[in-house]
């Protein structure tokens, strides 16, 4: 096929009418109108052959369920052929751009809008039996209309992002500039008012004011990169470029080309140019999330990007100036990674000088008022429930204040979000909360004071109960109660009959 490609792309053709998006002849989009008719009128088939592909790709990690499959990409189908049918070029360039903005507002993440680019691609494949037959150049000149249909896309999906971005900085910014330092409880994101969390948000504006390198030290959970988010927000170019890469992700051996970008034919595989994270960020942050995980020698180049500002991408023997203040994090103390041999000792001395300190939330218990109010919030933005919540009862704070938190705020995040989804009530009420917490309740879940602690829940105790209420919170419907789970029927299944629900 490609060696067709080359070939059209290398003849001069006589071309009549305008040219979209500098890559797509009106003549071209003639030549298309067979296989979009087709596509059209045969669009229930081509949807349910995106979602086999849909569930392929992203699994149980999706982002939308089925419904909202077939809402959104129907409307994709319809708003990209019915005025390339037209001709109506503008009206496919408006309708596309619906999409992308329905998209951020599903807050579908960025890699499924990818795949959706891509799955317009599959449109015109031989797996639709029946099509018209596709011709070399319908296939080159389908190529370049879904790229114009990525451009339109992309576009919108980004432009709604930096609008909703830029519309929560103004107001973090506002509500920054009215409130006196000492009286703080929220900071960019932050939330708290103990005096090591408004010690914190000082420091932040301390680093924020150059592009020094900052190491971020706390445990799994704590909010580093909202720490990272707000040391970027602070600084002089807030709306420009903020991407994080988790280091623990990656296999070690690719985190070089992935940090440092890489020339086509440096190694099997790299078919075409890669820019890199670093080139990315350029002008604004860069976090490496657990630094510990990166590679002594990835480490040392590091060292040499923080000097020297450039970078040298993997086949290329050029030097190229970046610009980007560089974030590192970690949930170990440095001094001991330092001596396990996991944190280079002079990349350490580097990032040490703007260290900064996350503290866990059992070290500032009196903030879990706070976090909950914020939690309570963000949850009822983020449902949409008919009956909203409106508070926590006493003995459900109670018994989060005597919880000990190993997994800080994350951990708390997670245990408001169970009980927002299995309450029905406008009050969250203590048996709403997990197991694990509620069994750290003591005489609040109803036991005598002279009654020996309850030990702690088992792991199958937790799940077998979490299966149990998901299915009581949808009546018994098993497709909703996995959706809900975000698992497989099949998994779902496995586990009533594990654990005996009946």
């Amino acid at each position: 096929m490609a060696s067709h490609w080359s070939t059209m792309s290398a003849v001069s053709l006589p071309r009549q009418g305008p040219r979209y998006f500098s890559l797509l002849w009106e003549e071209e989009l003639d030549d298309l109108r067979p296989i979009l008719s087709e596509v059209f009128e045969r669009r229930a088939e081509v949807l349910r052959r995106w979602y086999e592909l849909y569930l392929v790709y992203f699994g149980n990690s999706r982002a939308l369920s089925e419904t909202e499959f077939f809402q959104i990409c129907g409307e994709d189908l319809e708003s990209t052929l019915l005025p390339l049918l037209r001709k109506d070029f503008d009206g496919f360039v408006t309708g596309v751009r619906r999409v992308g903005e329905s998209l951020l507002q599903r807050k579908v993440p960025f890699p499924e809008v990818v795949a959706s680019m891509h799955l317009f691609e599959e449109s015109a494949s031989a797996a639709f039996p029946g099509f018209p037959r596709v011709e070399p150049h319908h296939y080159h000149a389908f190529d370049k209309l879904s790229h114009c249909r990525i451009i339109v896309l992309a576009d919108a999906y980004f432009r709604s992002h930096a609008a909703a971005a830029a519309g929560r900085l103004r107001d973090l910014e506002r509500e920054a500039a009215q409130l006196p330092r000492q009286a703080r409880t929220r900071f960019h994101g932050l939330v708290g008012a103990h005096p090591t969390m408004r010690r914190l948000y000082e420091r932040i504006e301390a680093v924020a004011s150059t592009l020094t390198t900052v190491l971020i030290v706390g445990e799994s959970g704590t909010g580093k990169e909202l720490v990272a988010r707000a040391i970027h927000e602070c600084g002089a170019a807030p709306r420009a470029p903020f991407v994080a890469l988790n280091c623990a992700a990656i296999p070690r051996e690719l985190i070089e080309s992935e940090l440092f970008g890489y020339k086509r034919g440096a190694f099997s595989g790299a078919v075409g140019e890669y820019i890199g994270l670093f080139r990315a960020a350029q002008g604004g942050t860069l976090l490496l999330d657990e630094i510990t995980e990166m590679s002594p020698d990835t480490q040392s180049k590091l060292l040499r990007v923080s000097q020297e500002r450039t970078v040298r991408p993997v086949g290329s023997v050029q030097e190229i100036p970046v610009n980007v203040r560089i974030i590192a994090s970690t949930n170990q103390r440095p001094e001991e990674a330092v001596r396990l041999g996991r944190l280079r000792e002079d990349l350490y001395y580097r990032l040490q000088v703007n260290l900064l300190e996350v503290p866990p939330l059992r070290e500032r218990l009196s903030d879990l008022p706070l976090l909950v109010e914020h939690f309570i919030a963000l949850f009822n933005e983020k449902f949409e429930r008919a009956t909203p919540v409106v508070e926590i009862e006493p003995e459900a704070l109670a018994a989060l204040e005597r919880y000990k938190w190993p997994g800080n705020v994350r951990e708390l995040s997670n245990a408001i979000e169970t009980a927002f989804t299995f309450s029905p009530s406008p009050m969250l009420g203590i048996a709403d909360l997990p197991a694990n917490i509620r069994g750290d309740a003591g005489t609040a879940a109803g036991l005598r004071a002279a009654d020996p602690p309850l030990r702690p829940a088992t792991f199958a105790e937790m799940e077998r109960d979490l299966v149990r209420r998901a299915l009581e919170f949808t009546g018994g419907n098993k497709v909703k109660a996995a959706r809900l789970l975000k698992i497989s029927r099949k998994k779902l299944y496995a586990k009533i009959t594990k654990y005996q629900i009946k």
